[in-house]
């Protein structure tokens, strides 16, 4: 296990009607803020409404940015950096998923940098400040609501760009399972492949020594495939959603990924492929990632990828420690291969409506900074094998 640090500086009010201890805790840091959302779906649901009168109660003073895109595109960014600026913005309110919030984020760092926001991810900006962030997360799926990352596209140049730093960790986060509920049975599914493969992408890790963190991704898988089918079953399941929603914090709060290297080539072959097709993230996810396995276990000769593979199928999936390893790795490949089409997540590229692809360009796209992945390094014959596979 390698050396770490662990502050999570987020304080977080879970459950039920937890919304009451919003205008307190704005009114520690200001009362002009930033309300940001997407496409407007908090406005068929009462919760806009709701925002509204406790702001309005308490006199906040608020202006709004309203559809923000799934892919958090730069444009967005900006226009909330320019109504930030134009109004003296004391901190930003960010109601929605991970687009909404990962581009709030964005928008908190531009504020205190005078040139185009793009450069955040180009080059050094030095930027040491962030307006604060409020979230009140309305989508289990990247644990934005509580970690350092952003990630914003950019269409013009089919680009997706990722950037982490401590000050974008919100101050403050309301995880209300109840606001889940509306959520469209297609989200619901892209949210938990979505958390499942944060899990994976710290689970297979060339780190030895790391019991507990992987224990606990594989506790935290489990319950992810168990109240993935209750919740499917059943969108307002309260009991299904708090527990997806609850894994969905963990996932990504370093709690399984500290002390390891973390193999995050996945989401850089996602990053390149929705940079191009705007396909929502957890679909591309749901048709990479059993490829990506199947790719780096192959013909079970490296031992230690051969024995993070049968944990997995024996921890996680049930598969009887019986017969070969390798035939026991492949069986919780399958398994989880079915548990993707059971609760009806994509599994190919058709299944996205994308046919013939051009793989040589998506590959220079996806190892344009060289090759991916620590459990196995991938060049860019090994991508566009992944690729082929998914076709």
């Amino acid at each position: 296990m390698l050396n770490f640090v662990y502050d999570i500086p987020t304080k977080v009010f879970f459950g039920k009607g937890q919304i009451s201890h919003l205008a307190e805790q704005i009114k520690r840091f200001g009362n002009k803020i930033l309300l940001t959302y997407g496409s407007g779906s908090i406005k068929e649901r009462w919760l806009y409404d709701e925002v509204i009168t406790i702001l309005k109660a308490e006199n906040i003073q608020y202006r709004e940015l309203a559809n923000i895109e799934p892919n958090p595109d730069i444009t967005s960014v900006r226009e909330g950096i320019k109504i930030c600026k134009e109004n003296n913005i004391q901190l930003i309110l960010a109601v929605g998923g991970g687009s909404t919030i990962d581009a709030s984020k964005c928008i908190a760092l531009g504020y205190f940098y005078d040139g185009d926001p793009r450069d955040i991810f180009s080059k050094e900006t030095n930027i040491t400040q962030a307006l604060p962030l409020w979230t009140i997360l309305t989508l289990a799926a990247t644990w934005s609501e509580m970690n350092a990352w952003m990630v914003i596209s950019n269409r013009e140049l089919q680009e997706k760009l990722s950037y982490v730093s401590s000050i974008l960790c919100p101050q403050f986060a309301i995880l209300d399972p109840t606001y889940t509920f509306s959520v469209p049975l297609k989200q619901t599914i892209a949210g938990i492949v979505d958390i499942m493969s944060h899990i994976f992408e710290q689970y297979f890790s060339p780190t030895e020594a790391t019991e507990v963190q992987d224990s606990i991704a594989e506790w935290l898988l489990q319950t992810c495939i168990y109240y993935g089918h209750h919740v499917i079953a059943d969108l307002q399941n309260y009991d299904a959603r708090a527990n997806i929603m609850r894994a969905g914090s963990l996932a990504l709060n370093w709690l399984t990924g500290l002390g390891k290297e973390q193999d995050r080539a996945t989401h850089s072959i996602e990053h390149a492929l929705s940079a191009v097709y705007d396909i929502t993230h957890g679909d591309w996810l749901a048709i990479v990632f059993p490829h990506r396995m199947e790719y780096v276990l192959w013909d079970g000769t490296d031992t230690k990828i051969l024995d993070k593979f049968v944990d997995l199928a024996t921890h996680v999936r049930n598969i009887p420690f019986l017969g070969e390893p390798l035939a026991i790795a492949k069986a919780g490949i399958h398994a989880l291969q079915n548990f993707r089409s059971q609760i009806g997540a994509p599994a190919k590229l058709s299944d996205v409506d994308i046919i013939t692809p051009d793989l040589d360009l998506l590959a220079d796209k996806i190892i344009a900074h060289g090759p991916i992945g620590w459990f196995k390094q991938l060049e860019k014959k090994d991508v566009i094998s992944i690729l082929q596979a998914c076709e």
